[in-house]
């Protein structure tokens, strides 16, 4: 289900996303600059801050960061599950812009073995760092749609969080 992207006049604006013709668009401004961002969402660092006790872990990542090159990373759930995600980079344009396919490598629930993908764009504001993500893929698939909304909503938290810190991180988690 998409959420509201609706802010109350002087809130902090909070991760948001939207579902529309196959196609999640998800989005934070995040007090860091685009740098920093880029490192954190493209290096093993996303071990450190991607998922929650009560979601799942991201453990094993690895990236030949350039085009062509894989990454991969075990998503590890909380019932002990273990379920090994992985892609291919098409663009790279540090630190604006990161593209690249994403396979789950096994039966995803409502997805399937279906392959995604996935652009970071990165766009400097007064504040910090626009992160726009956009996942295509979902043609004919809306309620992975809408679960991925929520997934991307939920991790942009994240990210947003353990850029202000250990203290802030533990508070979303």
């Amino acid at each position: 289900m998409a959420t509201d992207l609706k802010e109350s006049p002087g809130s902090r604006k909070r991760p948001r996303g939207v579902f529309d013709r196959g196609v999640v668009l998800a989005t934070a401004d995040i007090a860091e600059a685009p740098e920093r961002i880029f490192r954190a969402l493209t290096t093993d660092e996303v071990e450190r801050w991607w998922g929650s006790a009560d979601t799942y872990r991201m453990t094993g990542w690895t990236a030949n960061l350039r085009v062509g090159g894989r990454w991969s990373v075990v998503v590890r759930g909380v019932d002990g599950s273990v379920n090994p995600t992985s892609g291919q980079f098409l663009e790279i344009d540090p630190p604006r812009k990161v593209m690249h396919t994403r396979k789950y490598e096994w039966e995803h629930p409502t997805l399937g073995g279906q392959e995604t993908m996935v652009t970071y764009t990165f766009e400097p504001i007064p504040t910090g760092t626009r992160v726009i993500v956009r996942h295509e893929g979902f043609v004919g698939r809306r309620t992975a749609g809408e679960e991925h909304v929520e997934g991307w909503v939920r991790v942009l938290g994240w990210l947003e969080a353990y850029m202000r810190g250990p203290t802030a991180l533990d508070a979303v988690r």
